[in-house]
């Protein structure tokens, strides 16, 4: 399939990417001149800007250092924050990645805090280049994300069952693929259990979506936007039903919680919404924050559909944006990879859309660029969450 950066762990990147991660609000500012001066479209900005711990972001950030697309990283403390920043370095160290930790309070300042944060991003990339070791990949090496943002009438008509049958043919081929938005598939439980691996994971599914129901009430708010309406979706039903069939039709092999792998190829539900009363503000419903969290359970790159249209990507794994909206894909066509309007117009048909998706995840596994890619496109999100991990093996596939 094509040639990956292999991990000490045996999972293999189709990256190879510095992470230069600030630890606190305060230390944002000097990584991001790192990044920019550095001018490199390897080295990468992501961080933590809350000033006390949280245990789901650390778990977060251990995951994202540490994903296959990474190969090392520089992290960035103001000094006096409550982020755990000898345990992170720790756990990105015991990985087999190089890492160095810079604190601005000990080394002078932000200009000094930049000098020496950007000596230290050429000192890992150095150390990268001597460890670099690439090995063949193969479909079960490779792990597949998608989301649905700013969706229309288009989008489960179209674009969404479109990469549902991409995940079916990825997933017959020997991939993991992961979906998630739990809060936006309220009603389609009863469809998703019958498609469960075990019973455990028909319980796990029905919990899932019964938590996000009472959360978002909670809140007092769907995942339903101003937005979605003008673009002709008519009811939550409506929503919930284009947001499902993203998943495709093969079993449902597990739920997992986000900075959890999937142990083993096949289909697994991402279950983001936090199982208890909302504690810090909104629910995290922000499209790159839900990205972030596919990411963080190791998909090397995500399937995006966005009817209205977005121009998001993100850090450290490519996105994939699909419309299906031919409008949407006229007016913004710089910014969309995939033009699933052409089955809204009889010129092509799902499978046919489904098989250009295939190919086009491995052409960027192989290294070729996504439209956000190329343009830049680097948005990253992680903020407060209480949310615990439970892990895979509770809910375990069947395959």
């Amino acid at each position: 399939m094509a040639d990956g950066y292999l991990r000490t762990d045996g999972r293999k990147g189709i990256r190879n990417v510095v992470a230069v991660v600030y630890l606190v609000e305060c230390a944002h500012h000097v990584a991001r001149r790192v990044v920019d001066r550095a001018d490199d479209p390897d080295v990468h900005l992501l961080g933590f800007p809350g000033c006390y711990p949280n245990d789901y972001s650390l778990r977060m950030m251990k995951a994202l250092t540490t994903h296959p697309n990474v190969g090392g990283a520089v992290l960035v403390s103001l000094g006096c924050e409550g982020f755990d920043r000898e345990g992170l370095a720790t756990f990105i160290a015991n990985s087999g990645r190089p890492v160095e930790t810079i604190v601005i309070q000990e080394v002078g300042g932000t200009r000094s805090g930049i000098d020496v944060a950007l000596e230290a991003v050429r000192r890992v990339q150095s150390i990268m280049r001597e460890i670099e070791v690439r090995v063949p990949m193969t479909m079960a090496d490779l792990s597949i994300g998608t989301i649905c943002g700013g969706s229309d009438g288009t989008s489960g008509i179209a674009a969404n069952p479109a990469v549902g049958r991409a995940f079916d043919r990825l997933i017959d081929a020997g991939a993991t693929c992961i979906f998630e938005e739990t809060g936006e598939m309220i009603g389609c439980e009863g469809a998703m259990s019958v498609r469960a691996a075990t019973p455990d994971v028909a319980e796990a599914i029905n919990v899932s979506i019964a938590n996000a129901e009472s959360y978002y009430r909670a809140m007092g708010y769907g995942s339903f936007s101003p937005g979605n309406a003008e673009g002709g979706l008519s009811t939550l039903e409506e929503k919930s039903a284009g947001a499902y069939v993203k998943s495709g039709s093969r079993p449902i092999d597990g739920v997992i919680r986000p900075a959890e792998q999937p142990d083993r190829p096949g289909l697994y539900l991402l279950d983001v919404v936090p199982a208890e009363a909302p504690r810090f503000g909104f629910p995290n419903i922000a499209d790159n924050a839900e990205i972030v969290e596919l990411i963080s359970c190791g998909a090397h790159l995500t399937l995006f559909t966005t009817g209205r249209g977005s121009v998001v990507g993100s850090v450290i794994a490519p996105v994939i944006k699909i419309t299906g909206n031919p409008e949407t894909y006229a007016r913004m066509h710089e910014d969309m990879d995939v033009d699933a309007g052409r089955i809204m117009l009889g010129e092509a048909t799902l499978d046919d859309v489904g098989d250009e998706l295939f190919e086009l995840v491995l052409a960027i596994a192989r290294g070729e660029h996504s439209k956000s890619e190329a343009l830049g496109h680097r948005e990253f999100i992680l903020n407060y969450k209480s949310i615990d991990a439970v892990g895979p093996s509770c809910h375990p596939g069947g395959r």
